[in-house]
């Protein structure tokens, strides 16, 4: 639906709040037992961090994808759920929750107005920004570009010289996939260990030995050197106390992301660590006809994959059948042998 700045009234049977990777496949799967919904997010786009944060960044546990960008991935969930034409409050916070199963009511900070069944969270792990490194005069380097936390063209650091800062997923794969584009990138991290994937810590290592990447270990940032937002070198410190001067125009700090749940954390649902506790046969919450998937639901045995978010976005589909439908059996079939009901 084309958005406006006028506040909606739509009434439709599942409101999906987060329209990152999860929550757009949950369109699909709801579409497919004929149960419309509504797309909700606080961002102006759909595809949540994947658009926002990394569309170009490579993800290489999509099954039958050996490797696709992030915002290639957001685009085919978009040409799969077109032909249910979901209806779509972007640039919306979902501040209030009223009602019960059958009946929920949910307000926005535009004056937005939704009537639904049932709810589905899909809301990744809420409002998200960095986590700063304490260093001095960052806001100018930030405001220049030199200092970035989130990669969105990579062509825009090509011959630039890098200075990653991390040891997780985000510092080891943005080091691979930026080789061969900076002219230079130093990796630095406060111990040997690596908290990537075993293979993509392997590959680093490899990287490494051949001269492509340089491993600044066992350091952490100190200061930032440079002159009117222009970084010229990033000063690393080891245990020690002992610092070394790193070359750099731009500096990566991958230290993850400050979550918020915001308003959600008080509609009376249970909470687990910032996370929604769910039935793993269901992505029941413990609010009756409230539902939570992908990165916010939590469970034991729980993995952060997005291929486990569109498990759980079809388990939760087939659980709000019966609230859309209550007069009406739910007979499964694959979707080889009904083909997809939006394009018949």
């Amino acid at each position: 639906m084309t958005q406006t700045a006028m506040p909606h009234r739509i009434e439709t049977d599942v409101a999906i709040v987060g329209a990152g990777p999860a929550g757009l496949f949950a369109v699909f799967e709801l579409g497919m037992l004929r149960i419309g919904c509504v797309l909700i997010d606080a961002l102006s786009e759909v595809g949540g961090q994947c658009t926002a944060l990394y569309p170009e960044k490579p993800i290489y546990d999509i099954p039958a994808h050996p490797a696709i960008e992030a915002g290639e991935l957001v685009a085919q969930l978009e040409a799969q759920i077109a032909p249910f034409r979901p209806q779509r409050l972007l640039g919306r916070r979902v501040e209030r929750l009223e009602g019960a199963a059958g009946a929920f009511t949910l307000g926005t900070d535009h004056g937005d107005t939704v009537r639904c069944k049932a709810v589905i969270v899909a809301a990744g792990a809420g409002a998200f920004g960095p986590n700063r490194p304490p260093l001095e005069g960052l806001a100018a380097y930030e405001a220049s570009g030199a200092v970035q936390y989130f990669v969105r063209r990579r062509e825009e650091l090509r011959g630039k010289r890098v200075v990653i800062a991390g040891g997780g997923d985000s510092a080891v794969d943005w080091a691979l996939v930026l080789c061969g584009i900076a002219r230079s990138i130093q990796v630095v991290h406060r111990r040997a260990k690596f908290r990537a994937a075993p293979e993509s810590a392997a590959q680093l290592d490899r990287t490494a030995v051949r001269g492509e990447v340089e491993l600044v270990i066992p350091y952490q940032l100190h200061a930032l050197h440079g002159t009117g937002g222009t970084l010229e070198a990033v000063e690393v410190a080891d245990l020690d106390g002992g610092t070394r001067m790193l070359a750099a125009d731009v500096l990566l700090p991958f230290f993850g992301l400050s979550t918020d749940l915001g308003p959600l954390a008080g509609w009376g649902l249970a909470l687990e660590q910032r996370h929604v506790k769910v039935d793993p046969a269901t992505c029941a919450s413990s609010v009756a006809g409230v539902f939570a998937i992908g990165d916010v639901a939590s469970y034991a045995g729980k993995l952060k994959l997005i291929l486990q978010g569109f498990s759980e976005a079809a388990m939760a589909a087939h659980a709000i059948h019966p609230l859309v439908f209550p007069d009406t059996a739910l007979h499964f079939e694959y979707s080889t042998s009904r083909g997809v009901p939006g394009a018949e």
